[in-house]
């Protein structure tokens, strides 16, 4: 999907989401943006009444998003390709209701209500940094330094970026983002799992190369958050 000049990267993180896959699976491939204003006709036609992304091979089209990750580790496989699946089921799920808290918090128009959100929000995040906190089962049996302070693991699954990174990032991402424009909020520094989690995602190119600029996701909430501000 393209940002507001039309051609840029705009603010999709399933978009991104694919972009991230692709990469790390050491595939070359170009990214051609789509003016959702403006979308071309065979665009169109491939996938009526949906948007980007989606993919095509030999005639079929997937437009569900975990259909489409599935078809793409199934077919990018070793040996050519790196196996990307987790190992472990929790990583997985693993921050899956912080969408969902931060959509909430972000739609609310009531201001009553708003410190209610905020702080189920901020139960969804605590939730994940108990989880990067965590050993993993295979760090309690190779002995690792997590006697002091829990895991020190890098991302979800281990030191490496898996699928469940590819899905939980670009919406931590989006949270961090329009959450501090639009409210002021900044995820809790005592939450030091989830910020290892975030500077370590923001040291990779596979992440960072294939965001869109904060301005682009900002903008994307622009009429919610003119809402919000009455």
């Amino acid at each position: 999907m393209a940002g507001s000049d039309g051609e840029s990267i705009g603010n999709c993180p399933f978009s991104q989401r694919l972009f991230m896959i692709l990469w790390l699976k050491g595939v070359v491939f170009n990214v051609t943006t789509v003016d959702l204003k403006r979308k071309p006709a065979d665009l169109h036609n491939l996938a009526p009444g949906t948007h980007p992304p989606f993919l095509t091979f030999e005639g079929e089209v997937k437009t569900d998003i975990n259909k489409i990750e599935e078809y793409l580790e199934d077919m990018l496989a070793p040996p050519r390709y790196p196996k990307l699946a987790a190992k472990n089921r929790e990583s997985n799920t693993a921050g899956n209701d912080i969408f969902a808290k931060f959509s909430a918090y972000i739609k609310n128009i009531r201001p009553e209500n708003n410190a209610v959100l905020e702080k189920s929000l901020n139960k969804a995040l605590t939730k994940l940094d108990e989880f990067l906190l965590s050993p993993l089962p295979e760090e309690l049996q190779d002995g690792r330094d997590v006697a002091e302070g829990g895991s020190i693991r890098k991302y979800l699954d281990g030191d490496t970026l898996t699928l469940a990174d590819c899905n939980l990032l670009p919406k931590l991402h989006v949270v961090k983002v329009v959450a501090k424009r639009y409210r002021n909020y900044e995820i809790p520094a005592e939450l030091r799992g989830v910020w290892r989690y975030i500077q370590n995602a923001y040291r990779r190119d596979e992440f960072t190369n294939t965001c869109a600029a904060d301005a682009e996701i900002e903008l994307a909430y622009q009429d919610v958050a003119k809402r919000l501000s009455k």
